[in-house]
């Protein structure tokens, strides 16, 4: 399958987390303004704070599968952008080689979680993206229209896959000077989640927002749900 513009999928490992779930159509990121772990990482009480944004319907927000629900949790601060994916999975298919650093070209090809975020003052077809596959690989680029770019965020990534409880989770560090120029938490951006899961034809895509469109496309910025952050 191919989509509209080629894209990147992403994800972490950690503990179920139990926070009030959002229903509304903006995602909250919550302020994060402790200290880091050894890695860079907010520590797990910090993400305990931040709101759940759940999704398990396929990107035409039909064919719920419960067993593939993805939970996503943001925290944010001046200098970076956190977040943390928690994907229940049925089966995992990932590449077994990348580059050195871990990036992988086409990661979306495998499973992967992503989101794709459209800071304020963007042009209405551009926007980032980031995809973390359960073993670690990802990719991340600048999408406009007719055309895409490595984006070189710097960004960082820890994950952990339970086959116990078919679990894999994924955090990422976004560095802020890699998504805006000029942030300023006032301002609300635009942003949503995906998840790939399966070896082939038919895959399971899921949305948090649908894009609606007829085959699997996640770049449809005009479907894209609002972000908050929130102190």
């Amino acid at each position: 399958m191919r989509f509209v513009v080629e894209g990147a999928y992403g994800v972490v490992a950690g503990k179920t987390l139990s926070a009030p779930v959002r229903e509304a159509e903006a995602a909250v990121a919550r302020e994060f303004t402790g200290q880091t772990d050894a890695e860079g990482f907010p520590p797990d009480a910090a993400w305990q704070s931040a709101p759940v944004i759940q999704f398990f319907s396929d990107w035409q927000g039909k064919n719920a599968d419960p067993e593939r629900e993805t939970e996503v949790r943001l925290l944010w601060s001046q200098t970076a952008l956190y977040v943390r994916f928690l994907a229940h999975f049925r089966s995992i298919t990932v590449f077994e080689n990348a580059e050195a650093n871990g990036r992988r070209d086409e990661l979306w090809e495998r499973d992967v979680a992503e989101v794709f975020l459209q800071p304020s003052g963007s042009d209405g077809m551009r926007y980032k993206e980031f995809e973390v596959s359960p073993n670690g690989f990802w990719i991340d680029l600048d999408i406009a229209p007719e055309k895409k770019r490595d984006l070189a965020s710097g960004l960082k990534r820890r994950v952990n896959v339970d086959e116990k409880r078919k679990i894999w989770t994924a955090e990422l560090i976004l560095p802020m000077k890699s998504l805006t120029q000029d942030f300023d938490p006032a301002k609300e951006w635009r942003v949503n989640f995906f998840r790939v899961e399966g070896a082939s034809e038919s895959r399971f895509y899921s949305a948090w927002q649908a894009t609606g469109t007829p085959a699997p496309n996640f770049h449809v910025p005009e479907a894209f749900g609002k972000l908050v952050f929130e102190k």
